[in-house]
């Protein structure tokens, strides 16, 4: 309880810190389930080649030397590589595992274990990576830009971290503000997107009520890539802040977080994509307090627990409001 007490601020903010990467990822997670009701665990690796996408393309661009205002347009060219990279992974995602499962209209549960499939072809796609470069005849100096495999990756360091104002105890970092800002502003644009564009307004109806979408004209394929890609772009910009947050990833990176932000989504409403927000915020605050109380290794445990004590009091999760549901 000292422990709680005496770090109180520090706590909050590199809670909500990482909440807000949670959050981004378990919109993927949220979007997704809202549309096809199928839990897309392979969401996690989405997020994970992300990572990796920005890594490859700073470390290419030798961006860790950069200095003055390069170092904001590497951090745009960072969030557009592991945009890039998430969003094609997912796309191929739905392409390859959900569209053909879809097509034949296979039970949920086979698409649920497809899922898990995929998720852990990707992951091993990524520890076998110089493997894969060397089917393509790529050098082997290639490992300079890949990394070795199975090996943290880290990410070049593009941000010094300083403290920019105090509160209570802890200095507030520049890295916490960066992450917090930008997952905010990801997430108001994210809200917007659903609630007030004619794409969203698909998406909306097809989580509805398919049928009657397809009826008045909604392409349910195409506002299914869309919903992927969407979901895929999030996860690429939650990948850029994790590493200016962490700064290493590697190929099973994705895992835990993954679970976590799938947990965040559950716990604020599935299917609610600002349950989802709600959901990753109080969940990375939460866990960090827990560690202080009963010790760091009982964090992913408080988590879980607190997502357990939740759902008994409100099964449908804080908000319980479902994307089709959800006002325009």
């Amino acid at each position: 309880m000292d422990l709680l007490i005496h770090h109180f601020f520090e706590l909050t903010v590199t809670g909500l810190a990482i909440g807000a990467v949670y959050s981004l990822v378990a919109l993927g997670y949220t979007l997704v389930y809202g549309v096809l009701r199928l839990i897309n665990f392979a969401h996690s690796e989405v997020f994970m080649w992300g990572t990796f996408g920005a890594v490859w393309v700073l470390t290419a661009l030798g961006a860790g030397k950069a200095t003055g205002l390069a170092v904001v347009g590497y951090l745009i060219l960072g969030f557009l590589a592991a945009m890039l990279v998430s969003a094609i992974v997912a796309l191929i995602l739905e392409y390859g595992a959900y569209r053909p499962l879809r097509k034949r209209n296979a039970p949920p549960l086979i698409a649920l274990i497809s899922a898990i499939g995929a998720s852990f072809v990707l992951s091993e796609l990524m520890g076998l990576r110089d493997k894969v470069a060397a089917w393509f005849g790529l050098d082997r100096t290639l490992a300079d830009y890949v990394g070795r495999p199975r090996e943290n990756a880290v990410a070049p360091s593009l941000v010094d971290s300083h403290v920019v104002f105090q509160l209570g105890d802890y200095g507030v970092k520049n890295i916490d503000i960066i992450v917090l800002v930008a997952a905010v502003v990801m997430m108001v644009v994210l809200d917007q997107f659903v609630s007030r564009t004619r794409l969203g307004r698909g998406i909306r109806a097809v989580a509805q009520d398919p049928e009657s979408a397809a009826l008045m004209g909604v392409n349910r394929d195409r506002v299914i890539r869309i919903t992927f890609l969407v979901g895929g772009i999030m996860a690429g910009g939650a990948a850029m802040l994790y590493l200016l947050k962490v700064g290493v990833t590697r190929y099973n990176a994705g895992f835990i977080l993954g679970v976590k932000a799938f947990t965040a989504a559950v716990l604020g409403g599935i299917g609610n994509v600002r349950g989802a927000l709600l959901g990753g915020f109080i969940l990375g605050v939460a866990e960090n307090y827990g560690s202080a109380l009963v010790g760091t290794q009982w964090k992913d445990v408080v988590a879980f627990l607190l997502l357990i004590v939740i759902l008994l009091f409100r099964p449908t999760g804080l908000l319980g409001e479902s994307l089709g549901k959800a006002r325009a």
